[in-house]
């Protein structure tokens, strides 16, 4: 018998006209699933729950805040890409709320009609509002998509059947006519929020906004640099759940529960306190977003007894690695450094991409990681088959689940890796063949294993 429940509010759904009976059945067994993957940790951190506080009223007391804020005149915005700039849309007076999809059981709603053979996310957000099933799409007073994929832009003019979406053109290059036509879609941008609250942003709002934005992003940078001790102070999970909760939590009081949650990680790192064994695989996970309550890579890496310490995702450092200079004034300059900070998200739709290889070749630095003298020598490969190539033990154990994922590499990512891993003759360095890797790569699973991290590259978009 769950002793957690995701609280029921059937009386609220039914004034957001939802599906009452298929929410409170997926709030059940959301319950269940989130007291089995995170309330069964040992010696976890006592600040985690307040996040779990968050769980629980996922579809409650934080809808009740929207619905409040809303009848202040304050719009409730929608989003489903962090190049949409938040920032203005608090310095508009708004509430930005994340809606990307993390959820199989909205897919079916959209299956009848967007294409099944489309990306699983794009569809599982569609189906929270086609099924009526999500709360936050209820309350949003409109959305905001962008072009990051064919799937999506098509999706967006579907969408805007059901509710108003606008879409945000984002470009495929980094030219210099390619940010110009950025700039352009963040001052249409502004102009939306403005004509949307009736009133002019103003310098003062714009600059509070990009520095509660900014102390956000120091929070989530905090927490990811205090993962990367030895032992880590707090499971990847744990860390994942707080990276999805920031899409939609208050950004004010969600900085100042962060923030205290890491003091307590400071102490933990202190004391050598960890969830997992100090011994444990450190894994570095990279590619597509995980939105709440995709959970399922995180409890299948850390229940083989590895930690992750990374996510190189929308949903992880790419989200918070970047700030706005705070230091500028005057309206136009203060829009340029906001859309410079938002260019410099390494999205696979951009071409080239090699910002995201190098960063993904940076990263590990970062968790004390040495390229050189830490490399292990083998590479585990599992092939898209129930029966892994490798017999390590957390190779064995995902792959009993994850044996399908596609990934993609260019030349680009296989020179920076050769470089790196094979780069001279030291025998520190593992012989890796990586013409080999190169022609088998497409439909490979691919393990890189270091000491004491090891990558996992799980649905890798084409960079």
């Amino acid at each position: 018998m769950s002793t957690f429940e995701v609280k029921a509010y059937p009386e609220l759904w039914q004034s957001l006209d939802m599906d009452v009976e298929r929410v409170t059945k997926a709030c059940q067994m959301l319950g269940q699933v989130y007291e089995q993957s995170f309330l069964s940790q040992q010696n976890r951190p006592e600040g985690m729950a307040y996040f779990d506080e968050m769980i629980a009223e996922l579809h409650g007391e934080r809808i009740k805040e929207l619905l409040a804020a809303k009848a202040e005149g304050r719009p409730v915005v929608g989003t489903f890409c962090v190049y949409i700039p938040e920032e203005l849309v608090l310095a508009a007076g708004g509430i930005c709320i994340g809606l990307c999809g993390g959820s199989q059981g909205s897919i079916p709603d959209a299956e009848k009609t967007l294409p099944r053979n489309i990306c699983p996310m794009v569809k599982s957000a569609y189906g929270f509002k086609a099924g009526r099933i999500c709360s936050y799409f209820q309350v949003a007073d409109f959305l905001y998509g962008e072009t990051t994929c064919d799937a999506k832009k098509k999706t967006w003019e579907l969408l805007d059947r059901l509710i108003p979406t606008h879409v945000m053109e984002i470009p495929q290059c980094k030219r210099p006519h390619s940010i110009a036509l950025w700039q352009e879609e963040v001052q249409a941008f502004k102009t939306k929020m403005e004509e949307t609250t009736g009133s002019e942003m103003t310098e003062e709002n714009l600059a509070q906004a990009i520095q509660v934005m900014n102390n956000k992003r120091r929070a989530l940078q905090r927490l990811n640099t205090l993962r990367h001790h030895t032992p880590s102070p707090i499971s990847g999970k744990d860390s994942l759940l707080i990276e999805q909760i920031a899409f939609y939590d208050d950004p004010l009081r969600f900085t100042q529960q962060l923030n205290t949650l890491c003091d307590e990680l400071d102490q933990r790192v202190q004391n050598q306190v960890s969830v997992q064994s100090q011994q444990a695989a450190r894994v570095m996970l990279a590619g597509a977003p995980m939105a709440l309550p995709n959970w399922k890579v995180h409890n299948l890496v850390e229940g083989a007894g590895a930690v992750i310490v990374n996510e190189e995702s929308c949903v992880g450092t790419r989200y918070f690695k970047d700030l706005i200079d705070e230091s500028v004034t005057g309206m136009d300059k203060m829009l340029t450094a906001l859309t410079d900070r938002y260019k410099e998200i390494d999205c696979s739709c951009f071409t080239p991409n090699n910002e995201r290889i190098d960063q993904m070749m940076t990263n590990p630095q970062g968790m004390g990681l040495d390229l050189g003298d830490n490399l292990v020598s083998k590479m585990l490969c599992c092939k898209m088959s129930p029966v892994p190539s490798s017999n390590h033990p957390i190779c064995m154990e995902i792959c009993k689940h994850l044996f399908c994922l596609p990934m993609r590499f260019k030349a680009r990512r296989n020179d920076l890796m050769r470089n790196h891993l094979v780069g001279d003759s030291s025998p520190s360095r593992g012989a890796i063949d990586m013409k080999s890797l190169k022609e088998e790569s497409f439909g490979l699973f691919l393990f890189y294993a270091f000491s004491p991290t090891l990558y996992i590259s799980s649905h890798i978009e084409t960079a």
